[in-house]
């Protein structure tokens, strides 16, 4: 008798490891990450229809931080948006760490009403036919060093705006909240890129590594709070030019394959002068190129499934809503990341 319910016992927890944590109901949704005059063209409107699509994140403003100016707005979308009575907008705030290094709380008083006039504003005037404005997304890479300043700034935007407040939150904050804190928001949307410096990791693909992903999910402790969650659908090339980092690049990639010459994985080197998004490219110049496909995507889906608990209701988002990057996958493959959750 003990050794079956041993056996059992054993049974069970072997079961409950191979559990996956399905989604009853998938919101989908896209970040918008375009500043300045940039609109969504023909094809990202038509490749959102055709996903059904029921929400946007769009990034409104950043706010930087200067000694001279203080806290400040920049990279403001002019995005104006049309036949919205279906697709919830949620406005979305992009704040460099600095701010919340630098401020004391007068200061984040002053920012919270700032930010909440300025979102309330531009909804206003940009989205009047969208459906009522109900949350505000903050991002922000927030650090020891700045969490109680970052937290106070998001209790204090409740408190003005009366709206749900949610926040991206990073990988390392997720696995480690009694070190980094939980934030004071309604829900947070764990964010599945950008794990590793993309300068520090030459042999990384820092967008997205499936092994530094798992060792941050792989956690016994549940997130005290409603996860959403997102995804990478973009790639970017480094430019290196003698050796040392340029810029960054985000292109089509079988445009920019064509120009390359692999040299190690991850790493090519430039085989025809050329100008793309306004960088001119030498011959000899060398690129590491990040690029995320569909199984990449897939992998990262299992995982987030075999050991995050969400919620029945939960937004999955792709990011971004960028139609050089949408032609990197089929209508299918970008359908097939939303609905993988579900099965």
């Amino acid at each position: 008798m003990k050794k079956i319910l041993l056996l059992g016992l054993i049974s069970c927890l072997f079961l409950s490891c191979k559990k996956e944590h399905k989604i009853a109901n998938v919101e989908r949704a896209f970040y918008y990450w375009k500043s300045d005059n940039w609109n969504i063209s023909q094809k990202e409107d038509s490749i959102s229809k055709k996903l059904n699509v029921k929400k946007l994140y769009v990034k409104f403003f950043e706010v930087d931080y200067s000694d001279a100016m203080g806290n400040f707005p920049i990279s403001k979308t002019q995005l104006y948006l049309y036949n919205l009575d279906s697709i919830t907008i949620v406005p979305t705030v992009y704040i460099k760490n600095a701010v919340f290094l630098k401020s004391n709380q007068a200061s984040l008083d002053t920012l919270a009403d700032n930010v909440n006039f300025l979102i309330t504003k531009f909804y206003k005037e940009k989205f009047r036919e969208a459906k009522p404005l109900t949350e505000f997304q903050m991002d922000c890479d927030w650090t020891l060093k700045s969490k109680d300043n970052y937290f106070y700034f998001l209790k204090k935007l409740k408190s003005i705006s009366q709206k749900e407040i949610s926040c991206t939150l990073r990988l390392y904050p997720y696995k480690y909240p009694d070190k980094m804190g939980v934030p004071p928001v309604d829900k947070a949307t764990l964010m599945c890129y950008n794990i590793l410096n993309p300068l520090q990791n030459h042999t990384k693909n820092s967008i997205l590594d499936i092994d530094e992903l798992e060792s941050y999910l792989d956690t016994d402790k549940i997130y005290p709070k409603h996860l959403d969650v997102a995804l990478p659908i973009y790639s970017w090339m480094q430019v290196y030019k003698n050796e040392q980092f340029s810029n960054v690049i985000y292109t089509d990639n079988k445009m920019v394959k064509k120009l390359l010459k692999e040299i190690k994985p991850l790493w090519y080197s430039v085989t025809k002068d050329t100008v793309i998004n306004e960088t001119y490219l030498r011959i000899g110049d060398k690129v590491k190129f990040e690029e995320i496909d569909a199984r990449k995507i897939e992998q990262t889906i299992h995982l987030l499934k075999k050991y995050v608990s969400f919620d029945k209701n939960t937004t999955v988002s792709l990011f971004h809503l960028d139609d050089e990057q949408l032609s990197n996958y089929t209508n299918e493959e970008l359908s097939g990341f939303y609905s993988a959750f579900s099965k």
